[in-house]
């Protein structure tokens, strides 16, 4: 890092710098819901849920988000999954883009199930329809990796379990199916993750510090309670077993400076690699939301002294945030 932009980002760190260097929350107010950045190409690109399309934004900066133009990369005519589609999320395999949401029919939420698109080597590029994932109800898809065990995907599932779960399958070698048996591990069993109705969903994989965890969300989202919480890898098991997980001791990011609902998060590195930073949503709404009222907020993790992850709070929108750095 150049010494000048050491010293920006510095003063944006404490909120003191306003200048180009900088950007403010929300990036995408409103139609936020279950946001994911990922930075490629010299590009930063946004996506989340439309509900009848999947759109995408890019920019060069954080801050140039929130003024980029939508570009619709895919709409669907099947009826069975032509609505309420829901986080969705951009992955990269092999030279490849792909995406995985939820989608379902018009009528209700009985049909949500989990599909794919396969992309091109940018996220820029067309998108095509690959395949639906799974033959029961599931939302919320994401893919975890493991060097030693391959590539999981998981979601959140109702199969043979009261409450929406984490649940997993291991993820084909074409990228857009699952292979084997279905696993839970993790239900919403503890008393901070039961507030309206339990619920676990919105799961992302978050790298740091050399251990893996899941991130996920936690209560139903109309409720002020929805947050973010975690759950760790032992760095050895079988990550479809649950004694493999270790589940956080409450919630790690939760409602605050007139942000309500925290949750649903994501995760992207700074350009140059040293940096972790999360994407998630709220709402101004002090019952908490879960419809497009719901905003998308970027801040960056910081380390705790024994290397885990300190997620912070959700500022205000008048605090500057240096950009990631390049």
């Amino acid at each position: 890092m150049r010494p000048f932009k050491l010293v920006l980002s510095l003063l944006g760190a404490f909120g003191l710098f306003g200048g180009a260097e900088a950007f403010t929350n929300p990036v995408r107010n409103p139609g936020g819901s279950d946001p994911q950045v990922t930075y490629s190409g010299g590009y930063y690109y946004l996506i989340s849920t439309t509900w009848d399309n999947l759109q995408l934004r890019r920019a060069t900066t954080i801050q140039g988000l929130k003024s980029a133009t939508p570009r619709v990369i895919y709409s669907d005519t099947n009826p069975s999954r032509r609505c309420n589609m829901w986080a969705p999320e951009m992955h990269y395999f092999d030279g490849r883009w792909y995406i995985y949401y939820t989608a379902g029919n018009c009528n209700n939420l009985d049909g949500q199930r989990m599909h794919a698109l396969v992309g091109g080597a940018t996220p820029w590029d067309s998108w095509s329809y690959g395949r639906q994932m799974l033959n029961e109800w599931g939302i919320d898809g994401t893919v975890v990796r493991f060097a030693d065990w391959g590539n999981y995907f998981v979601y959140s599932c109702q199969t043979g379990v009261q409450y929406q779960s984490t649940c997993v399958r291991k993820l084909g070698s074409d990228y857009i199916s699952t292979t084997g048996g279905l696993s839970i591990i993790s239900q919403p069993d503890q008393p901070w993750e039961r507030s309206g109705t339990p619920v676990q969903e919105g799961a992302n994989a978050l790298y740091f510090g050399g251990r893996t965890y899941i991130a996920y969300s936690a209560n139903y989202c109309w409720t002020p309670d929805y947050c973010v919480a975690t759950l760790e890898w032992n760095g050895t098991g079988n990550p479809a077993s649950p004694s493999s997980w270790t589940k956080s001791n409450g919630c790690v990011l939760s409602s605050a400076n007139g942000h309500y609902g925290t949750g649903h998060n994501s995760f992207f590195m700074s350009p140059d690699g040293t940096e972790t930073w999360i994407t998630f949503h709220a709402t101004s709404n002090p019952n908490g939301a879960c419809d497009d009222s719901r905003y998308a907020l970027v801040q960056p993790l910081r380390a705790n002294q024994n290397g885990t992850p300190n997620f912070g709070i959700a500022q205000g929108p008048s605090y500057n945030w240096p950009e990631p750095s390049d």
